[in-house]
């Protein structure tokens, strides 16, 4: 049986989210599948990816084909380098202690990546909120400044004094 790894969509019309499955490569798209491997959600900023780290990376080692979307995920996560580095232990190019010591530098790196990334779009998003806030505060005093202007009485012209007119 031709094992495929595949997205399964999920979600309402506009805002789909994924899960990640082992299944029959005959079977359908949203049908029958054999193991749910984790979850893509592409509409956070960042994507969510929760992938079932074993699970994924026994399928691709039973030779699962993953399609194209779901190999970048995988390459994303981690999947595929330690399937590439477990391929290197079984020829003999490395150790098992080599291969976790490379995969976990890995880790770490694409990590402090998204991390990075987190912070950048937080920091952004509270630049834009202090900026919308400093533009709403200014928008209403200005309009307090145009109702006070409006409510305030205006001064009575001043008149000549009668006096002054009874002696010429």
């Amino acid at each position: 049986m031709a094992t495929k790894l595949r997205l399964q969509r999920h979600g309402k019309k506009g805002k789909p989210f994924y899960h990640l499955v082992a299944a029959d490569a005959r079977a359908k798209r949203d049908g029958k599948f054999i193991e749910k491997i984790g979850i893509y959600n592409p509409n956070t900023n960042p994507a969510t990816i929760e992938i079932d780290f074993e699970k994924a990376l026994d399928w691709t080692m039973k030779g699962a084909q993953p399609t194209d979307t779901v190999k970048a995920l995988l390459s994303y996560s981690g999947v595929l380098y330690k399937k590439h580095l477990l391929a290197g232990v079984k020829k003999g190019a490395l150790t098992e202690a080599q291969a976790d010591k490379k995969f976990d530098a890995w880790a770490k790196e694409k990590e402090a990546k998204i991390q990075a990334k987190r912070d950048g779009l937080s920091a952004a998003t509270a630049a834009t909120d202090s900026a919308k806030f400093e533009a709403e505060k200014a928008v209403k005093e200005a309009k307090a400044k145009e109702i006070a202007a409006k409510n305030t009485p205006e001064p009575a012209p001043e008149t000549e004094p009668e006096t002054a007119k009874e002696e010429e």
